[in-house]
């Protein structure tokens, strides 16, 4: 053997045979499910918040409208502003619990800007240390990630807990 180790990520198989679209709008479908199992962080008045269920980062989570809608122009301000509100709770919780040094924050609006779901906004933020990129992104086509989904939702699920326990 070339002494060549194997990674084997046999969950990521899901996402590449999905094809386009996958059959339905993935954030309508994560709010008809329950929380754990849908990846969801917490249920606001107007938008929600849950893991990327294929991550860039540990903690790579989104923020998207309850509504199904594909354009800015379709917010209305209290969602607007609710997302604002969401995505400064979301950093609070991930630097509390990772200590990132810094982020991406960003919005794909239409597939020619890189939307994969294109009719439904929604808002990524992924943690972002010194050094995290590593060759495997570039010439592999895979991340390697140390902590599991579950674990990354038990950990970020208590700074948005409805009694509001450890929210910072």
């Amino acid at each position: 053997m070339s002494g060549m180790d194997t990674l084997w990520a046999p969950w990521r198989m899901e996402y590449l045979t999905a094809g386009p679209g996958g059959g339905g709008c993935i954030f309508c479908e994560a709010l008809r499910g329950g929380d754990p199992e849908k990846l969801v962080l917490h249920r606001g008045r107007t938008n929600f918040v849950l893991l990327n269920r294929y991550p860039y980062a540990n903690g790579h989570a989104m923020i998207a409208p309850l509504a199904h809608v594909g354009r800015l122009a379709e917010l209305d301000p209290e969602t607007g502003a609710e997302m604002i509100a969401l995505l400064l709770r979301l950093e609070a919780a991930l630097r509390a619990e990772y200590g990132p040094h810094g982020f991406n924050v960003g919005m794909n609006v239409g597939r020619c800007a890189g939307a994969g779901v294109e009719g439904h906004l929604h808002l990524h933020v992924v943690p972002r240390w010194d050094g995290d990129t590593n060759f495997m992104t570039t010439t592999a086509g895979s991340r390697v990630l140390p902590e599991e989904l579950a674990v990354t939702w038990a950990r970020l699920r208590r700074h948005f807990s409805p009694a509001g326990e450890g929210t910072p």
